[in-house]
């Protein structure tokens, strides 16, 4: 999958299933992602505002959702 800063997280995370779990190991606050309010919140949210949440560059946050999916591959 191709993704960007406008990607929507909803499409990563259909793409991705289990990419919440490793979120949260990469920031305790991404643990928002598993609550009912959260779940609302990405239906909207992109990758750039996601970065924004996150305190990370948007190009940093891409270089770790990069990685992630290619240690996933991996196992």
């Amino acid at each position: 999958m191709n993704y960007n800063d406008q990607t929507k997280l909803t499409d990563i995370l259909a793409a991705y299933p289990w990419l919440p779990e490793e979120l949260i190991k990469l920031d305790s606050r991404f643990k928002i992602v598993n609550t009912p309010v959260g779940k609302m919140m990405i239906k909207k949210a992109t990758v750039a505002d996601l970065s924004k949440k996150a305190g990370l560059s948007t190009d940093e946050l891409l270089q770790k959702l990069q990685e992630m999916v290619d240690q996933h591959n991996k196992a």
